[in-house]
């Protein structure tokens, strides 16, 4: 009964992996902008599947570029340091002490996590900061909030050099100011900058949602920026999800030909937007 059940089980993958030729041949040659949450990075056993998944797609010949972020992360670090946040208008003010540590953590802690991760995996990952190489530079997002940034330029020449020789690049969201400060960039926004910077195809925004839902709480997997602008006008989209849409928008006027915005809690999440017919969570498409 046994042998039974694993015959099946491989019968069900050789079909999943002929269905799936298509969208392999589709996706060969393209870039895909990956933002990983830190609510979605998860335990080690998630991280090594997702790194599992970065490394078949450039196997495939899919040029994956991530860009993560680490909240939570941060948030512990600060706290284990009795560093208090100060908050105007519900984001964060980060000061010297906390830049410090927001740098720290980003560039050091989480982003070596997930070099390494996809490295066991046989991957070839190089961990950077949007300060290396020039690759982005910000201009202070509101004084209040003090060392906040918004990407002004972003350089893509790096990243396109690295894809050339097929190394996977993971970027934390650090800028460098027209002065030489160093910016903290929210995740959702560099990613996004950096997406539109490469012309991607797609830029997938992994979160701990499954995706935009409508005023009955089912995940709508197509929407249109259209539908997006009406149902945040409406109230539909509010909250966290404001952010995250806004990204989707900027990205596809900067030239992404589609966002997607998906739970990456969700084993292989993104092979299974990139390389299925039903695709995962909602995907955003210009009108």
């Amino acid at each position: 009964m046994k042998t039974q059940d694993m015959n099946r089980d491989w019968i069900a993958t050789a079909s999943t992996l002929n269905k799936a030729l298509p969208y392999l041949q589709r996706y060969a040659g393209a870039t895909v902008v990956i933002k990983l949450g830190g609510h979605a990075m998860g335990s080690d056993e998630a991280m090594e599947e997702f790194a599992r998944d970065v490394v078949l797609m450039r196997h495939v010949g899919v040029n994956p570029v991530i860009v993560h972020g680490g909240g939570p992360m941060i948030n512990a670090k600060l706290d284990a340091l009795q560093i208090k946040s100060e908050f105007v208008h519900g984001k964060r003010v980060t000061d010297a002490a906390t830049m410090e540590v927001v740098e720290m953590v980003l560039s050091g802690l989480v982003n070596k996590r997930i070099v390494q991760a996809i490295n066991r995996q046989g991957g070839r990952a190089v961990g950077l900061s949007g300060k290396d190489g020039a690759l982005i530079t910000c201009t202070q997002t509101h004084p209040e909030l003090g060392f906040v940034g918004t990407p002004d330029v972003v350089n893509p020449r790096l990243l396109r050099d690295l894809a050339e020789k097929e190394y996977i690049p993971v970027i934390a969201p650090l800028g460098a100011g027209h002065a030489g400060e160093t910016f903290n960039i929210n995740g959702d926004t560099a990613a996004g900058a950096v997406a539109a910077a490469l012309k991607a195809d797609r830029l997938l925004l992994l979160t701990d949602v499954a995706g935009v839902k409508n005023a009955q709480g089912d995940v709508l997997t197509e929407l249109s920026a259209t539908q997006i602008r009406e149902m945040t006008a409406q109230g539909t989209i509010a909250g966290g999800m404001i952010p995250k849409t806004e990204t989707a928008l900027d990205a596809l006027q900067g030239g992404v030909r589609a966002a997607v915005i998906l739970d990456g809690r969700a084993p292989n999440a993104c092979l299974l937007e990139l390389f299925t017919e039903h695709g995962a969570g909602s995907i955003i498409r210009a009108d």
